[in-house]
């Protein structure tokens, strides 16, 4: 570690937590609410300035060290590296995949500044605890943290908002991942022991939600690894576009299309599914969309969908009803779910529907194709032991398909959870890890400048 970074030059820190999605998950890019708290599991980037005009990145995640490195004028020549190409360059080298995420960070936080020749290079080097595939964001962690790092390192102003918008444009665009935004805000803009209540429309902070005394949440791993640039994601978010699109159409809404991008004219509801009341839903559309349709037939009557960093696949069969369902009443439960934590818990009353929410949608999930064995059981497990134990409800999280669940319950019942975490791990055989605290997220932080 101590070679890469050179003595007696000054480091540049900064830290970027993961998350725990509470309420909301998948409907961000519908335009939901959704209510995250950062977690205090954290990525560390250490900048260090360089003459040679560089990037050298060095990653260590417990045993494993990770290694890569590109000219600077290469990365952000016009001629050879546009985001389309950066891209693919990485798709066809797997084993750098991972550095995607960084060397898109820093190439999106320079070309936003302008800088299209830098004045020196820069060395990254990584410390991460969060743990990958877990549903808890590690890739909105090492993007924000790269990002954060760079502009100290550039002397680029750019807000927390504004880095956790670039963040999402790298990994749709470069990484590509097509992720919201609600990772990527939390891991720049969350407070430590509060949840990030953010409008997605597209990224509206609303506020930092104090959880009640008595209460938290908590987090289990399923020990299922979970890709967000996985099929099961992928195709569900594109269905919720192909039914927002149908939507349209069945609403009388002109449209126009560019290649496979279409865009709704004189849109009431701007763009957003969770703008749809669910009454309406219910009465207007939710039984005139197909419960599913292939790609090629959507192709033949709509030409595209409004989302640009997803595109139909004539060979694939998309769950339009339900994918479009979530995000409209997703919505609804977060709302309601946000207004009885902010009311506070003086009841069990009041837990016990927030519990309930909670449950509800989590079984949306699964309805729209991204559960899991793990997540369905550790959900079970919680229902099973109840209110009696200090449990009240659980969800799976993030974009679904394994990883994480949601927890709420009292403090009190930090033994009881470890307990669920220890009859899941004898029934399957799969590591668990129980995630029960909270950090500050990297703009609350600010950058540490020490020298080496």
């Amino acid at each position: 570690m101590l070679p890469f970074i050179e003595p007696g030059r000054p480091v540049m820190i900064a830290r970027a937590p993961g998350r725990l999605d509470v309420m909301g998950g998948i409907a961000d890019y519908s335009g939901s609410l959704v209510l995250e708290m950062p977690l205090a599991c954290a990525t560390f980037a250490l900048a260090q300035t360089q003459t040679a005009r560089r990037l050298d990145v060095r990653s260590h995640r417990g045993e494993q060290l990770h290694e890569y490195a590109v000219d600077l004028d290469e990365l952000l020549s016009p001629a050879s590296s546009t985001p389309a190409a950066l891209a693919a360059w990485f798709t066809q080298r797997p084993a750098d995949r991972w550095a995607a995420y960084v060397a898109g960070a820093v190439y999106r936080c320079l070309t936003l500044a302008g800088i299209d020749r830098v004045p020196h290079g820069v060395r990254l080097l990584f410390l991460s605890d969060v743990p990958e595939g877990k549903g808890v964001s590690s890739s909105a962690a090492l993007e924000v943290a790269t990002m954060t790092a760079t502009t100290a390192a550039y002397d680029v102003r750019m807000t927390g908002a504004e880095i956790a918008t670039a963040c999402q444009w790298a990994e749709n665009h470069i990484a590509g991942a097509p992720c919201g935004i609600m990772d990527q805000m939390t891991s720049s803009l969350g407070r430590a022991d509060r949840l990030l209540r953010l409008l997605c429309q597209p990224a509206a902070v609303q506020g930092h939600v104090t959880v009640p005394p008595g209460y938290r949440f908590y987090g289990i791993d399923s020990g299922i690894r979970h890709a967000v640039t996985g099929a099961d994601y992928g195709t569900v978010r594109t269905a919720a576009f192909m039914g927002y699109r149908m939507i349209a159409d069945l609403a009388g809404l002109p449209t126009s299309s560019d290649g496979m991008v279409t865009r709704v004219q004189d849109d009431r509801w701007g763009g957003y599914l969770a703008n749809i009341e669910p009454a309406e839903f219910g009465a207007r559309f939710a039984e005139r969309l197909p419960v599913s349709i292939e790609g090629a037939e959507f192709l033949r009557r709509y030409a595209g969908i409004t989302d640009s960093v997803t595109r139909v696949d004539p060979r694939r069969s998309y769950p339009v009803r339900l994918a479009t369902s979530h995000p409209v009443y997703e919505h609804a439960r977060v709302s309601r779910f946000a207004a009885l934590l902010e009311r506070g818990l003086d009841d069990e009353a009041t837990a016990r529907e927030m519990g309930e929410l909670m449950l509800e949608s989590h079984e949306s999930y699964s309805a729209c194709g991204l559960g899991s064995d793990g997540t369905d059981r550790l959900v079970s497990l919680v229902r099973e032991l109840g209110v009696d134990r200090g449990l009240f409800g659980a969800k799976i999280t993030g974009g679904g398909s394994g990883g994480a669940v949601a927890i709420l319950g009292t403090d009190a019942a930090r033994d009881v959870v470890d307990g669920v975490a220890t009859q899941y791990r004898r029934e399957t055989g799969r590591a668990t890890h129980v995630f029960d605290g909270s950090g500050p997220g990297a703009e609350q932080l600010g950058v540490l400048l020490v020298v080496a």
